[in-house]
């Protein structure tokens, strides 16, 4: 059986192996800046330019950054679990894979056309794809559960009251568990709103870039960096009630909706132009072929080439980091530095890494690639980690790291570090797609460029296309996995959704 698993996993890395070498052949990794290192040491050496007493600046940023994921999260959750009831209705499934497969910033920036720039467009954006998430990963929570005693099938004991005295008691630990996950990653979805002009942290953090402010920007990084590491500390049973409350009071600027660019939107900006015009049904093939043979085409393709090469690169760096927290390889001095390089690559968004990386070197695929490595790299590494630390030795097991690497420890994990890897295929790819609006010629670019031109009806077009590509790398995943037999429960997957 072992023999079996192992010439599956070869197969499937060797497959996935050759397609990168197609994808890299396809890849645009130019250099357009002139001075790349200088401005890499120019950005490294502003952390001796840190001036704290510009912090209070920020303030406000902060608290609204935390409020917005706050309330957020709390709607994602409430929505979430009352989809996950009608989960198992194929209708419902497909709806909420449409609505997650498309990134919070696509969906900031669709409506910023309805709410204009402010909160309800920063909730929205955040509140469609988190309970689409949610209502996903809670429906297969509540499944590990679904053992019901027989004597409660056997009496007249109602199906409402079995699952609020049986099921929920023993799965709500892991459903709050994961909901304290996904306010993580609210808190960075929140901040990268930013870039579009919403005022949350990332607003400052793009400011400062733009301008080389280096200094400033390390600042708000170790902001984000303190806030995402002490969530544990402020965002506990006590005091998350009152801290949501708090938010839903205090939060603000709701305004710029007008229910006339609402109906607007349903009934003409999004409605193909030819259809607006009352032109024939070949002038409209017309428009749709034009869009799909110039843009969605390019698009598609520069996304998967973009996401399979970041793929396998994220899959290398995930392997080289694990050993870096692991007991079998590192005493507890390099444990903890390695952890705390795990942790603030895992905690920086990738647009974040991106937007970074094409300062320094200039838009092309090479910073989109570091940045999603880095970051998905850097999670997959610290589960492996984990992983490896609850492995038993052999007594005669070789004392030669590089020898315990490659023939005790790798070889027990692999299977696990492809699931780990699969299940962040889809999330890599709905990252690819938003990097495009950093300048690379992703399904991001297209969408951004229809935005600014105001072309709604392209837009809502290429956010379709977006989805399935989405839906159809996740499909494919699942497929993988099943034939690899990889078993990994929800447990072990919610960090990597």
């Amino acid at each position: 059986m072992y023999v079996m698993t192992s010439s599956k996993n070869l197969n499937v890395s060797l497959i996935f192996g050759f397609v990168f070498i197609i994808a890299l052949f396809n890849a645009d990794f130019s250099i357009s800046t002139l001075d790349p290192l200088s401005e890499l040491k120019n950005f490294f050496m502003g952390i001796t330019q840190i001036e704290l007493s510009k912090t209070p600046i920020y303030f406000d940023a902060i608290i609204n950054t935390i409020r917005i994921a706050m309330v957020a999260i709390l709607v994602s959750a409430i929505l979430g679990f009352i989809l996950a009831m009608y989960f198992n209705h194929r209708f419902v499934r497909v709806c909420l894979a449409f609505i997650r497969a498309i990134h919070e910033l696509f969906w900031a920036l669709l409506f910023l056309q309805i709410f204009g720039l402010n909160t309800m467009t920063a909730l929205l954006a955040i509140i469609l794809p988190y309970s689409a998430t949610l209502g996903k990963v809670y429906a297969e929570i509540l499944e590990e559960y679904d053992v019901f005693p027989k004597e409660l099938h056997a009496s007249r004991t109602s199906r409402i009251s079995s699952f609020l005295y049986t099921k929920l008691p023993d799965a709500l630990p892991h459903l709050l568990s994961y909901t304290l996950y996904r306010f993580e990653c609210a808190l960075k979805s929140t901040a990268i709103l930013g870039f579009i002009g919403l005022s949350t942290l990332g607003y400052y953090l793009q400011g400062s870039f733009m301008q080389g402010y280096y200094g400033e920007v390390w600042l708000l990084l170790i902001i984000f960096y303190i806030i995402i590491a002490t969530i544990k500390f402020w965002f506990n049973k006590y005091l998350a009630p009152f801290l949501v409350l708090l938010s839903l009071f205090t939060l603000d600027d709701f305004s710029g909706f007008n229910m006339d660019n609402f109906i607007r939107f349903i009934t003409e900006d999004i409605v193909p132009s030819p259809i607006r015009k009352n032109e024939t049904i070949f002038e409209v093939y017309t428009w749709f072929e034009n869009i799909f043979v110039h843009e969605i085409m390019p698009g598609i393709f520069n996304t998967i080439v973009l996401t399979q090469v970041s793929l396998i690169v994220t899959g290398v760096l995930a392997l080289l980091l694990f050993p870096l927290i692991s007991n079998h390889f590192v005493n507890k001095p390099s444990k903890w530095f390695g952890s705390m390089l795990l942790v603030i690559f895992r905690s920086t968004p990738e647009y974040i890494l991106a937007y970074l990386f094409l300062q320094i070197w200039g838009p092309s695929m090479f910073p989109a690639v570091i940045a999603l490595a880095l970051h998905n790299g850097s999670i997959i590494g610290f589960i492996m980690g984990q992983q490896a630390d609850e492995l038993k030795l052999r007594p005669d097991s070789t004392s030669k790291k590089i020898e315990r690497y490659s023939f005790e420890i790798l070889p027990r994990i692999y299977g696990s570090f492809l699931a780990f890897l699969f299940y962040r295929w889809e999330v890599i790819m709905r990252e690819s797609a938003i990097l495009g609006i950093l300048g690379i010629a992703t399904l991001g670019f297209y969408i951004d460029s229809a935005i600014a031109d105001i072309r709604l009806d392209k837009v809502v077009i290429l956010l379709f296309f977006t989805a399935l590509l989405n839906i159809l790398v996740d499909t494919i995943s699942r497929k993988v996995r099943a034939y690899l037999r990889i078993n990994t429960t929800v447990k072990s997957s919610c960090d990597l959704v």
